[in-house]
């Protein structure tokens, strides 16, 4: 136990987790500018997410087919969102699994994206056996091609990577600067970034001007890596592939190193990025005679964060079936000399090329008619190699990935779910119930009660129903760097501690061996 203490405490600590949180951005960077597949000029595909794209945006047929189109990925959509709150989310992640970080309403809308992500999936197919039976439709069926090229998607997804690491390391910095769990960790910095709107206006200030010139150096090519690196250890698709798992393993260690993982019960309030508030509610009024009042849209930091990285990791999924899949002629691009790969830049010339014809012995001794020049002068020059590995062998990258996940899902079952006595309407007081279905500021409102007295009575109520679930502790000051300072930046309320084991770390030194 001493070991798994000194373990978790380094694991956690707040260099280990910025760390990670910024390496994940430049390892992004870097298997964008070394992946061959973000110069190709051929049709971007995406398995899943494409199709969903296809069935949406393009390959209208035109006529009433545009129409019944229309009206499928509404179905779609409004089937998907109900499909992830109630059966998803509240049966099968709630009900059945039990998951701790899905009670009450916690990442309800995560579920009802990937939700309709795939019934748009379904319905597609539904569609395209319509256009089947139809007859003479072929152009117009909804494929994982998604009618863009794979240079303008990669320079998309580089954007939206980006958006989605930095956003996730920036609200990784936000919680470490705010907590107390490691009192002893940057006291200087803490103390400047919670004077006034130092968070709010620094968060602000750089998102916009590096993402502006991220997004004007990715967009415009205005620095060449190639030209840049010049060489210096040339990237083969094996170390791709590797470069991409280790992306992956990053993600997931972002959310494994949360101090809350993998219940994410505890009492500290995370703020939404560049905002002063733990949570955004948007209520509907129009809709009163629908919904009642307590239904609306309900964001909070820990889930706003958490969301950004599984989305992110959609794309690196893709960005990692590339690596391990990746054959040149597939994506209008050939090896010359020393494995290095060429990329033919005239789109609308691939489909005059074959196999035979997209080679280096071809094109370096055949003339373009139009230009008087070797085929070859004419295509771009990468430093990444391609050095025809057996699939096999490339394959072996997965293995980090997939004890990622592994570890996740077992730490998820083993420490993340209610047991059979904590969940359930047939075990839950009703008292238990209606303070659930409120948050303390609210619950404070209806009972004229104070925040802290909040914490005190609701804390009681459930140790009276379960007295296992919870425990009370006093609030203390204790400034030590040994002590466990309280979550949450207001030193006045008591801390709530779960009594069961979870990956938290209790202390802001190191236990001692």
């Amino acid at each position: 136990m001493e070991i798994d203490a000194r373990f978790r405490y380094y694991f956690q600590h707040p260099w280990s987790r910025l760390v990670v949180a910024y390496l994940v951005i430049f390892c992004n960077f870097l298997i964008f500018a070394e992946d061959p597949i973000s110069h190709s000029q051929t049709e971007a595909h995406m398995i899943v997410v494409g199709n969903c794209f296809s069935f949406v945006v393009n390959k209208y047929p035109g006529g009433g087919w545009n129409f019944v189109k229309v009206v499928f990925w509404l179905l779609a959509i409004v089937a998907g969102l109900f499909a992830g709150k109630f059966f998803f989310h509240q049966r099968l992640f709630g009900r059945y699994l039990r998951l701790k970080m899905f009670r009450e309403d916690h990442g309800s809308w995560m579920t009802m994206f990937f939700s309709t992500i795939l019934f748009l999936f379904i319905f597609s197919h539904i569609y395209n056996l319509l256009l089947l039976m139809a007859g003479n439709m072929g152009p117009h069926i909804v494929t994982e091609y998604m009618g863009i090229r794979n240079e303008s998607f990669m320079k998309i997804a580089a954007v939206g990577t980006w958006m989605g690491d930095f956003v996730t390391a920036w609200m990784v910095t936000d919680m470490m600067l705010q907590d107390k769990h490691y009192p002893c960790w940057g006291k200087a910095a803490r103390r400047f970034w919670r004077q006034g709107n130092h968070r709010i206006v620094l968060f602000w200030t750089v998102l916009i001007s590096l993402t502006s010139v991220v997004v004007l150096i990715i967009s415009t090519d205005w620095i060449s890596w190639d030209n840049l690196n010049r060489g210096f250890l040339p990237s083969d698709e094996v170390s791709r592939a590797f470069l991409a798992s280790f992306i992956l393993v990053f993600d997931l260690l972002i959310v494994m190193q949360d101090w809350e993982f993998p219940h994410f019960m505890g009492d500290l309030d995370v703020n939404l990025p560049g905002m002063p508030t733990t949570q955004v509610k948007v209520k509907l009024p129009v809709c009163k005679r629908i919904f009642k009042d307590e239904y609306h849209i309900h964001i909070t930091g820990k889930w706003f964060n958490y969301g950004i990285i599984f989305l992110v990791l959609i794309l690196d999924l893709n960005m990692w079936k590339n690596q391990i899949f990746y054959k040149p002629y597939e994506y209008g691009q050939y090896v010359g000399p020393g494995e290095k790969i060429y990329t033919v830049e005239e789109p609308d010339t691939l489909s005059e090329f074959n196999r035979s014809t997209l080679t280096w012995a071809w094109r370096s001794t055949n003339m373009d008619p139009l230009t008087n020049r070797t085929y070859v002068q004419q295509d771009m020059f990468l430093h990444s190699r391609y050095v025809g590995t057996r699939l096999d062998v490339k394959c072996l990258a997965f293995v980090p990935s997939l004890a990622a996940f592994v570890l996740f899902g077992f730490f998820v079952w083993l420490l993340g779910r209610f047991n059979d006595s904590e969940q359930g309407p047939e075990n839950q007081d009703s008292t238990y119930e209606r303070i659930r279905r409120k948050s303390p500021s609210e619950y404070s409102k209806d009972m004229g009660m104070t925040p802290e007295e909040v914490h005190i009575s609701m804390s009681e109520t459930l140790r009276r129903a379960d007295p296992s679930l919870l425990s009370v502790d006093a609030p203390h000051f204790d400034s030590s760097c040994v002590a466990l300072s309280p979550c949450s930046p207001q030193e006045t309320h008591p801390s709530i501690v779960v009594e069961e084991p979870s990956l938290s770390s209790d202390g802001g030194n190191p236990p001692s061996p």
